[in-house]
């Protein structure tokens, strides 16, 4: 399947980080390529593109992409969570920009096989790095009933996580779990049907997701790491799709945006923080002409900084 996938909020997302035409710029969320496209089309010669994606469709796909920008590319498999180790790899010290397109690509939802949607029948499998060994799979067939009470109202703040937890453990003594097909029928049991819009399997299906790629637990210390690698007057940009991911860059920036960070009741500080970024105005969403074009936008947030 042809890797096709919309960037949200292109154009808003690139004009924020400001691109200088020499510089440096990491894409920790390569995907198809599309916000890297739009940056490498602002690099002359000797700028740098730095992609990263864990995903090999989207490596594949982003290197026919990019393959006639005339700047330095160089494109990584791998996960946002190593950006250090990547940079020192390169013998890149600092850079001019970096962008997280957070969540999973419209490819990954849609190529049936990948067991990310609860709209087709498939393998339970949800890895966005699938030279991995755990999966969607593991997670339903293996954890305890209290771990997935746990994640599903963590991660995916499913109000009915008690019931479709011991529904699963219950339909597992029987025989294990093997699509995604499966599981819908047996979170449509446990739900009560309810007119809000949304499919029951919805939210479970998000927290499954999270749970195979350890996608919030990495998500603050990458974006940290990305800040502490900036020049100054560098900028970063992140997009979120959910209020899990939202809430933990908010305040990710915020603490790097503010100086003492001692608890309120500290008389003198004693941590030494200093603030590393300038937080550039409040979240943006799409427009009206964008959501039209591509509903999944319709949940994006972008929120940027400069170094400060």
């Amino acid at each position: 399947m042809k890797f096709e996938h919309i960037s949200v909020m292109l154009n808003e997302t690139v004009d924020a980080l400001n691109i200088q035409p020499h510089g440096i710029y990491l894409d920790c969320t390569l995907g198809g390529g599309g916000h890297s496209l739009k940056i490498g089309e602002s690099l002359e010669k000797d700028g740098i593109l730095i992609g990263i994606d864990r995903d090999e469709d989207a490596i594949n796909a982003a290197r026919e992409k990019l393959s006639n920008l005339t700047c330095k590319i160089e494109i990584i498999h791998g996960n946002f969570s190593e950006l250090d180790k990547i940079l020192d790899d390169l013998q890149i010290e600092k850079i001019d920009g970096a962008i997280f397109d957070l969540g999973v690509s419209s490819h990954q939802i849609d190529t049936a096989e990948r067991g990310f949607s609860y709209m087709h029948d498939a393998p339970l499998d949800m890895r966005m790095d699938r030279t991995k060994n755990f999966s969607a799979f593991d997670v339903i067939n293996n954890y305890s009933e209290e771990n997935l009470v746990k994640i599903f109202s963590e991660y995916g703040e499913e109000r009915f996580s008690k019931r479709i937890a011991k529904n699963i453990v219950g339909a597992r003594k029987n025989s294990a779990i093997e699509t995604t097909g499966a599981l819908v029928k047996i979170i449509e049991k446990a739900v009560p049907k309810i007119s809000d819009g949304g499919h029951p399997a919805k939210r479970v299906f998000q927290a499954v997701r999270i749970e195979v790629n350890h996608e919030l637990e990495i998500l603050s210390g990458a974006v940290t790491a990305a800040v502490k690698r900036l020049k100054i007057g560098g900028r970063i940009a992140v997009i979120t799709f959910h209020s899990l991911e939202d809430r933990i860059v908010k305040q990710t920036f915020k603490t790097l945006a503010q100086d003492c960070i001692c608890p309120k009741n500290f008389p003198v500080c004693t941590c030494g923080h200093k603030a590393e970024i300038k937080i550039l105005g409040k979240a943006k969403i799409a427009t009206a002409d964008e959501l039209n074009k591509n509903s999944r936008a319709k949940s994006a947030k972008l929120r940027t900084a400069e170094k400060i």
